[in-house]
């Protein structure tokens, strides 16, 4: 032992030794943090694998740096200087994480004040007692060089050696960041989670990929100007729709309650499968809302998103602006740019208090900064709800039945009228067959079994949806609330459709572009309970168009607004539609561009050679919709919203919005504040909670036929 002891000094006391030393103890830190202080999400053992790993390249490049140095002195302040740097990123990411549930972006550390919001003070309350391990190898280290059991090693380095140890460390990374992509494909040009690229790539990967970010962000930002937002509200006024006066106002001072159906395709409407001869409808809730008279549906509306996917689709309904063209508008500018969102505008202008309902962890798409700055005064995100298990999650979340339930104890408290956004998950690629008492909805049988087990997640997606209906009438929220609904994107890729046609009645070897473009068509529905002028809309629209469809619903008239979509319902409405995902495409009554291909819409036969009146009117939609992507890009893009002095709005207080673990007490607060003014749920209820209301049975005890079904056939199987 004294021998290996022995050995390891004298190998310490060398540069390469100490450099090595140093990067193993960032190593155990780093583990040690990520496993305590963070939460990654981790799934699988290859998460775990990087998760090891990531600490290793960049440590020991950064580090390694130091070799090149002759002079004993600077190396050792530099190396040490490397070291501390590394630790302090470590561990001030430690104290923010346990507040925020985040990492430290470059843009925040520079906003001081965002950074420090919600801290202050009780920064000494994050304190932990194992923190001491963060700095105990300083003390360890103060003390050995004090009883010169560490010296300085005089020796410069071999710049060979050096160069060697910066190469290996340069493929260490690269093959870390090619077993990243493997994991999360395209993980930095769409930049889901900060979560995901540290688990991934490191906290110093992360860092730099921030200060990327905010430099490309902030380059852009200030070179914009106030007089770029006079062009783009001359277009806004001349595409205004003003609203139809037999439906504004309708719904004027209700509740919003806004159910985001994760990759829920039109097609799923009315659909009913059929397995070994036996036809089952799919979503039979959702298919009685679509056809009530209390419903306005629309049947021609379409997803507009591109790589920002969900966030896109939250970008468009709730801003009347696209996302971006590459990236995530939520990741990339979500967390700074000013806004002029649906949960703002009313709060503003009618006083909707707002809140947020997801069984994800909420850096997920940045949702936790983006939230704050469309005005979300609540975010109730995973860490609010259910610990989550195999039983009652799945890697993008809690099942949907359990986020509903865990929201009430929330949404009871919140004043009304509010305006409130649940994000369903279940639906989510891959559609992975659902467990214990909720499974028994058939699969599909074709060669693709993300194809056969979307239907079954579309039930179960339904089914949650009409637990949650029935609660809303049970504890008296339905009749004053206006329930929108509608599918953030497709949920079955183009590249699967061929395998899909034969269930919708098509073949597979004529299946053309002109069928892919119009399974884009994703469900939006205002159900307006007592209202009896709901119909089935054929309008051509698009996420774009929700907002102010919406608002003009509400008696929020938005002219003084930029919003670029037009109401559906209005008259003026000019029916075309963008497709963000390829460039230059759209979706019209009469003619449809999908992949460099044009269609007649209404036969759905690809025009080949059009005559010189076609082409005048192609080339009008096309350069319609470039204008319109392309306002919406300087917009976002430039933040021209923040020179905006004629919407009537004020920025948004982000010191007032910390989606603190807190916030059920401080709804409870706002309560016991306003007394019998008081107009939360719980109040209207004497004080007694409503979550007894919620049921949510499973399939197994809503179709009891079909227990006894599977078991028949087990037991003709055994039989036989």
């Amino acid at each position: 032992m004294k021998k290996v002891g022995k050995f390891l000094l004298n190998a310490i006391n060398t540069r390469l030794g100490f450099i090595l030393t140093l990067v193993l103890i960032y190593w155990l830190k780093t583990v040690w943090a990520y496993n305590v202080d963070f939460k990654l999400d981790l799934d699988t053992s290859y998460q775990y694998i990087l998760m090891l790993i990531n600490p290793i390249p960049l440590s020991l490049l950064l580090m390694g740096l130091a070799l090149y140095i002759k002079n004993t002195k600077v190396f050792y302040i530099t190396t040490a200087i490397v070291y501390t740097l590394l630790n302090i990123l470590l561990f001030t990411n430690s104290i923010y994480f346990r507040e925020f549930s985040d990492f430290i972006t470059v843009n925040a550390a520079l906003a001081s004040s965002k950074t420090s919001a919600g801290l202050g003070a009780s920064a000494l309350n994050l304190l932990r007692p194992w923190d001491i391990l963060y700095i105990a190898d300083y003390l360890i280290f103060i003390a050995a060089f004090s009883f010169k059991k560490l010296s300085f090693d005089q020796r410069p380095f071999n710049k060979r050696a050096g160069f060697a140890i910066t190469a290996l460390s340069g493929l260490l990374f690269s093959i870390n960041l090619f077993m990243a992509e493997v994991d999360r494909p395209e993980l930095l040009s769409r930049g889901f989670s900060n979560v995901y690229i540290v688990r991934a790539l490191g906290l110093p990967a992360f860092t730099a990929y921030s200060a990327n970010q905010t430099y490309q962000t902030n380059k852009i930002r200030s070179e914009a100007t106030s007089g770029e937002l006079k062009a783009v509200k001359k277009y806004v006024q001349k595409h205004y729709a003003k609203p139809n006066p037999k439906y504004y106002g309708i719904a004027k001072g209700k509740n919003v309650i806004v159910l985001h159906l994760e990759s829920f395709q039109q097609f799923l409407i009315d659909y009913k499968l059929n397995v070994d001869n036996k036809e089952y409808e799919v979503t039979p809730f959702l298919n009685s809302l679509y056809h009530s008279k209390e419903t306005f549906s629309f049947s021609n509306f379409f997803h507009q998103v591109k790589a920002g996917k969900t966030s896109d689709a939250e970008t468009l309904m709730e801003t009347s602006l696209f996302g971006l063209n590459q990236g995530s508008f939520f990741v990339q500018y979500g967390g700074d740019n000013t806004q002029q969102a649906a949960p703002h505008i009313l709060n503003k202008t009618q006083g909707y208090s707002s809140a947020v309902f997801h069984g994800n962890i909420g850096t997920f798409w940045n949702r936790n900064n983006a939230y704050k700055q469309l005005g979300y005064q609540n975010f109730f995100d995973q860490s609010f709800m259910s610990k989550m298990t195999k039983d009652n999650s799945f890697q993008y979340g809690l099942n949907d039945k359990v986020m509903f339930a865990d929201s009430i104890k929330y949404l009871e408290h919140m004043q009304q009228p509010f305006y409130t956004k649940f994000i369903t998950v279940s639906n989510h690629y891959p559609y992975q067959s659902l467990s214990g008492d909720d499974k028994g909805f058939p699969l599909a049988k074709t060669e693709d079994k993300t194809i056969n087990g979307y239907f079954a997640t579309a039930n179960y997606l339904d089914s949650a949806i009409k637990n949650f209906f029935d609660y809303l009438k049970a504890s008296g929220l339905y009749n004053n609330s206006v329930i929108v609904m509608y599918g953030d994107h497709y949920g079955i890729a183009d590249s699967r459709n061929t395998d899909l046609a034969p269930l919708l009645g098509k073949d597979s070897q004529t299946w053309t572009e002109y069928n892919n473009a119009m399974l884009q068509r994703v469900p939006y529905m205002i159900h307006i309970p007592g209202m009896n002028k709901g119909f089935i809309n054929n309008t051509f629209g698009g996420e774009v168009d929700a907002l102010p469809t919406l608002l003009h619903l509400l008696g929020v008239d938005t002219k003084k607004y930029v919003e670029l979509g037009q109401d559906l319902l209005s008259p003026d409405n000019k029916q075309i539609v963008a497709f963000r995902h390829s460039q230059g495409d759209y979706f019209s009554p009469d003619y449809t561009s999908f992949s460099g291909r044009v269609y007649n819409t209404k036969t759905g036969v690809e025009i080949t050679n059009p005559d010189e009146a076609t082409s005048a009117k192609l080339k009008e939609l096309r350069d319609a919709v470039d204008e319109q992507l392309k306002i919406s890009d300087k917009i976002q893009t430039g933040d021209l919203l923040r020179f905006d002095k004629d919407s009537g709005l004020s920025s948004t207080d982000l010191k007032s919005i910390t989606y603190k673990k807190d916030a059920l007490d401080k709804l409870k607060e706002t309560e016991e504040k306003l007394g019998k003014k008081s107009t939360s749920l719980y109040t209207k209820h004497g004080d007694r909670s409503t979550q007894d209301l919620y049921k949510a049975p499973s399939y197994k005890e809503l179709h009891p036929e079909a227990d006894n079904e599977q078991s028949t056939k087990s037991t003709s199987n055994k039989k036989k």
